[in-house]
């Protein structure tokens, strides 16, 4: 099994060119079930969850292939309508299949999904908010079979709680129901802004009417498209972190800095030096780091996918600071591994006290997550001596080439068997 080797200590310079979004990536993919006509998709991320879900579409018969940058999907012969565990146990993101199937064939067989150990992650919210397009389904041993004996049929529906999923899944399935559909309180997301620019590039027709409301007018068929995926927020923040946190000084390219003004905000409040361009961000760290008290919410509030590597940062702040998880449950499991490195971080339900002023060590540890396998990384990159990441998996889920980037930047960190 594959561990990294990270040598602390180094400030990062340079330039990191930002990749394409895996969490914009995920459901444009699972959009491309809708045609059955040739689809052209750019900037996709070079990460297993991509990997994953380009598996899981071929097995259902897409016809996938890479021409230069351009991935080319041909849904001509797509014929099949289910999901297997084996391809959807890795990620929670193959559920996203499961609106288009049903749109398309008017059932389907899905796997209940899974991904990160932080969290319940039902997927009750998808399921009543399609029974309401007209879906009846059961769940037999791990599977969702559902139908819709009519079609989907255009509905008013209002999601119990905002949920990232479940809004791209109703958004997918309602573009080819009968009728009209409004969803309401929807999860406004960037990457949702970017699934709802790609199926109307292919000939969709879904209106944003309201902040969080969505009016999808169905539509029979889709057309070919070309379309480039939004770059990856939570690895531009990444970075920003690891360079607040090294007194680094880093140019992010690729990326339209609006989109991430909270943690842009954020970042200057705990003292670093940041200038903008039209695609570039240019933050220098500062040694002096202040406390801040955070919680996490939906966009545009705090990323749950940043909180970890927040965390780090705050480790090295004057005073103490407070984190507040209000996404996910059971999303603090890289606190344990923080503190064997010298972290004094405490828990109480889902709030965490951040004691400042913290000299990390260099450790042997135990990547839990995605995000807390890289809240690890930044650990390490201020620790004297040598930390090894095991499990590093979870990492080569959501973040292409880190330790490439990470070298060319300056920082110490290798790839061993």
């Amino acid at each position: 099994m594959q561990k990294l080797e990270v040598f602390g200590a180094k400030k990062l310079k340079g330039q990191v060119k930002i990749s394409g979004s895996k969490n914009a990536s995920l459901p444009i993919l699972a959009a491309t079930l809708l045609s059955n006509k040739k689809v052209y998709l750019k900037n996709l991320p070079k990460v297993k969850d991509i990997e994953t879900m380009i598996n899981l579409l071929q097995s259902l018969g897409s016809k996938i292939k890479f021409n230069k940058k351009n991935l080319i999907i041909n849904n001509f012969k797509q014929n099949k309508n289910y999901a297997s565990y084996k391809l959807v146990k890795t990620m929670r993101a193959g559920i996203l299949v499961l609106g288009p199937l049903l749109a398309k064939f008017g059932n389907a067989k899905v796997s209940l999904p899974g991904g990160c150990a932080i969290g319940s992650r039902p997927v009750d919210i998808h399921l009543k908010a399609l029974s309401k397009l007209g879906v009846s389904y059961k769940i037999i041993q791990g599977y969702v079979h559902a139908s819709a004996p009519k079609g989907l049929i255009g509905s008013k529906i209002r999601f119990s709680k905002i949920s990232v999923g479940a809004t791209e899944n109703l958004i997918i399935a309602a573009s080819l129901a009968k009728g009209i559909t409004v969803l309401s309180n929807c999860a406004i997301e960037p990457e949702i802004k970017d699934l709802t620019n790609f199926l109307n590039k292919i000939g969709c027709n879904i209106k944003w009417i309201a902040k969080r409301k969505i009016k999808i007018f169905g539509v029979s068929e889709v057309n070919e498209a070309n379309y480039t995926v939004m770059f990856d927020r939570i690895e531009a923040g990444t970075y920003l972190i690891a360079a607040a946190l090294t007194v680094g000084n880093l140019k992010i390219q690729n990326v339209i800095p609006k989109i991430i003004q909270n943690e842009i905000n954020t970042l200057k409040k705990i003292g670093t030096k940041i200038s903008v361009k039209k695609n570039e961000i240019h933050i220098i760290g500062n040694k002096k780091i202040k406390n801040l008290n955070i919680k996490t919410a939906p966009y545009p509030g705090f990323p749950t996918d940043l909180q970890a590597q927040i965390m780090v940062l705050l480790c090295k702040a004057n005073k103490n600071s407070i984190i507040k998880e209000d996404i996910f449950e059971n999303r603090f499991m890289h606190v344990a591994e923080l503190n064997r490195m010298g972290a004094k971080i405490s828990i109480n339900s889902n709030k965490a006290l951040v004691e400042g002023n913290t000299s990390f060590e260099a450790a042997e540890l135990m990547a839990t997550d995605l995000r807390a396998s890289v809240s690890l990384i930044l650990a390490a990159l201020t620790a004297k001596g040598k930390s090894v990441i095991n499990r590093i998996y979870h990492l080569d889920r959501g973040y292409e080439n880190i330790e490439k980037k990470l070298k060319k930047i300056g920082a110490k960190i290798r790839r061993v068997n």
